[in-house]
């Protein structure tokens, strides 16, 4: 089946595979089946809500030409911005942490982004940090459009529209389980909200890393003090709009360790090269599949592409200085 004609770049988003996952599911009774969300034109599923929230922005009269784009990002979302940004004619500045992969801050810099390098070793409170920085400059510079992704029920939204859609009339219709890595939680979210409208009984997993809040929230109501991990794009230090966490029905912790294993094992026995929050889905995809021992669907998502993190995630040398091997 030939792909679809775009008029330009930016039509080329969404509608990507979703693929059966034959040597990850061999042992198992549940089918565990991947949307391949790198296959988006910036590499990863938030190019998503990049367009639609710019677009969203423009129609509503709160984003107009000559306007520049402010927002904090752990790369992907930032991508997406840079992509929209140049079709559009935006300026944009994004605050990434210094821990961010070498690749993604280079793409951003091609794509003539404005990088701030936001102090990982601040503490989340300071208004320098990496989730204040971007708010603090927003607030000193009322010209900036803030797209605030962490809070912007927009984000959630573009999901409802368009990937849980995809996902519904991809999978026939027969998804039991919709498991995925909480970053802002508008994939999670917004697309689950879609699906339990068209089967009431589909359960929605979230994965957190641990060191994340939200693992112990939802299970405990406990706010804890976060710790550092190393996997990029999921999890958080606070609370946020966009993470809906009483919509789940349940949440896998996964540490660092784990989605480096199962994103390596996902690259040798299905060919298909992710980041490490990929990872961390497939782990907690299988781990879901042997609890329940049944079968069933499960659907999930490769998020983002692998060769944005050749100096990390499958890298030896970090993984060494990480005590990740």
């Amino acid at each position: 089946m030939l792909r679809k004609r775009c008029d330009n770049l930016l039509d080329a988003v969404g509608n990507t595979p979703l693929v059966k996952l034959h040597h990850i599911s061999k042992n198992l009774k549940a089918d565990i089946w991947a949307k391949l969300e790198y296959m988006n034109p910036g590499g990863s599923v938030k190019d998503r809500i990049s367009k639609y929230m710019i677009e969203k922005a423009e129609h509503e009269g709160k984003l107009n030409p000559g306007n520049t784009i402010l927002e904090n990002s752990s790369g992907n979302t930032a991508m997406g911005l840079a992509i929209v940004a140049r079709q559009k004619g935006y300026d944009l500045k994004i605050v990434v942490r210094d821990t961010t992969s070498k690749e993604k801050v280079k793409m951003l810099e091609i794509l003539g982004v404005d990088v701030i390098l936001a102090d990982s070793s601040l503490l989340p409170e300071h208004p320098e940090s990496y989730n204040n920085l971007a708010k603090t400059l927003a607030e000193n510079h009322p010209s900036l459009f803030y797209i605030d992704q962490h809070n912007n029920l927009d984000n959630n939204e573009s999901h409802y529209k368009t990937l849980g859609p995809e996902i519904w009339d991809q999978s026939h219709g027969e998804v039991d389980y919709f498991i995925t890595a909480v970053g802002t939680g508008g994939t999670l979210f917004g697309a689950g909200k879609f699906l339990r409208e068209q089967k009431s009984d589909v359960k929605l997993i979230g994965v957190d890393p641990i060191g994340s809040v939200f693992y112990d929230w939802f299970k405990h109501k406990k706010l804890i003090k976060p710790s550092r991990y190393l996997i990029e794009g999921m999890g958080d230090e606070f609370l946020i709009k966009t993470a809906q966490l009483d919509m789940m029905d349940d949440m896998y912790q996964v540490s660092d360790k784990d989605a480096i294993k199962w994103v390596k094992k996902l690259a040798a026995e299905e060919g298909i090269i992710a980041g490490g929050s990929s990872g961390a889905n497939i782990c907690a995809a299988v781990r879901l599949a042997e609890q329940i021992d049944t079968e069933a669907t499960i659907v999930t998502l490769c998020c983002d592409s692998g060769y944005k993190y050749l100096s990390t995630v499958y890298n030896d040398e970090w993984l060494t200085k990480n005590n990740l091997i």
